[in-house]
């Protein structure tokens, strides 16, 4: 990332000392759970002792009461968390050049029609969750993006299974373009069949050919419309750009060009700036990684506002 010693600096001076503060409320919150586990374990052993069955019955009420609001204690400090942090990290971002400024709703997220819409995941959901909502524009683009967590009904067991967990961001030419254009992780091909036989429904065809860089046709298959140019598209320093984060970061990623419209999915294993509770949240390195995952995005979105 070519601001990371800005950002570096910018984290020391802003983000750590709002880390510090959420630090010491979480010291507060360790305290008064410790202190509660010791006094319902005490209450427990003298039920035990006592052996009085109306004594416990009556004690069990406050008890479950009080459990509740440890629940509440920890939820408000999970929720107050991100937001704060985030905002500071858009900050940030929104000081880039062509950058406007961005909108964060955090219990928003991408609805159901636009990730459909990308043709990348064909799936009937049984679980569609979004939070984390942040929306702005690039140049002339307006985009928007969210945490996304899909799931759907294993077909060789009861269970779930995850069809996508990350960043999903949705963003819009401001004029009319044509083409058709989708790829996919060559690595994990065999999970979107589905997907790939629906797009190429209407005429779409494997175009891997026409990709010039080796590393990105190693690692991607390419799908787009005959009359699609795909370089056009898909410029040499984007695709190298992808490739050098992917192999850096291990994730997935997704990326369909639909007439005006681009989606873009990176794929994202645990959730994003989810603070912890037993251990501290003082990190750089993870506030870095949101950061980089954002960037990537945006600069592709700056990629084809500049280019097409």
């Amino acid at each position: 990332m070519h601001r990371l010693s800005e950002f570096r600096i910018y984290y020391n001076h802003t983000i750590h000392p709002e880390l510090m503060r959420m630090e010491r409320k979480r010291w507060r919150l360790i305290r008064l759970l410790v202190i509660s586990g010791v006094l319902l374990l005490g209450v427990i052993a003298f039920e035990v002792y006592v052996n009085i069955l109306v004594l416990s019955l009556v004690l069990a009420i406050p008890i479950v009461g009080y459990l509740i609001y440890l629940s509440y204690r920890i939820r408000r400090f999970m929720l107050t968390f991100k937001p704060h942090v985030l905002r500071l990290v858009l900050d940030f971002i929104s000081q880039e050049p062509n950058m406007g400024r961005l909108e964060y709703s955090p219990e928003k997220g991408i609805d159901f029609g636009t990730f459909q819409q990308s043709q990348l995941f064909a799936c009937r959901p049984a679980i569609f969750n979004g939070e984390d909502f942040i929306s702005g524009r690039v140049g002339e683009m307006d985009f928007e993006l969210s945490e996304l967590r899909v799931e759907e009904n294993s077909a060789v067991s009861t269970g779930l299974e995850y069809v996508f967990k990350g960043i999903f961001l949705h963003a819009i030419f401001p004029e009319d373009t044509r083409g058709r254009v989708a790829i996919w992780p060559r690595e994990v091909k065999h999970f979107y069949t589905r997907s790939i036989r629906e797009f190429t429904w209407n005429g779409a065809e494997n175009v891997d050919h026409e990709v010039n860089v080796d590393s990105f046709r190693e690692q991607f298959i390419v799908y787009a419309d005959p009359d699609t140019h795909v370089e056009g598209i898909l410029s040499e320093p984007m695709q190298e750009a992808i490739v050098n984060y992917v192999n850096k970061t291990g994730k997935e990623m997704y990326l369909s060009f639909l007439e005006k419209h681009i989606f873009l999915a990176v794929t994202e294993p645990r959730d994003i700036l989810e603070p912890f509770i037993w251990r501290s949240n003082l990190s750089f390195d993870l506030i870095r990684s949101f950061l980089e995952d954002i960037y990537l995005l945006l600069e592709i979105v700056q990629d084809f506002d500049q280019n097409h």
